[in-house]
């Protein structure tokens, strides 16, 4: 099961929930298993990924560490939902 900011948890130290927002897309951390499976997916290793810094609001709600792998999963106008995925870096 992934992690992701709720209603009850404040995104960060904000005083608002950062994921209230509709222009934040959800963001949630993926387990230890499946990071491999997707690992595997793209034949690459993490520090092939796009990088998100832990410092990023969105990370700090969710509570990542420096190493998780984040997966951001967008709306889009044309591929109707589109997924992408940062590791997080200090």
């Amino acid at each position: 099961m992934s992690r992701r900011a709720s209603g009850r948890r404040r995104g960060g130290g904000l005083p608002f929930n950062l994921f209230d927002h509709e222009l934040v897309p959800k963001h949630e951390i993926v387990p230890p298993e499946e990071r491999e499976e997707i690992l595997k997916k793209y034949h690459a290793t993490p520090d092939k990924f796009p990088k998100i810094r832990a410092s990023d609001p969105a990370v700090r709600a969710l509570g990542a560490k420096p190493g998780d792998l984040i997966r951001i999963v967008r709306k889009s106008p044309t591929a109707g939902i589109a997924v992408f995925y940062r590791i997080v870096v200090e």
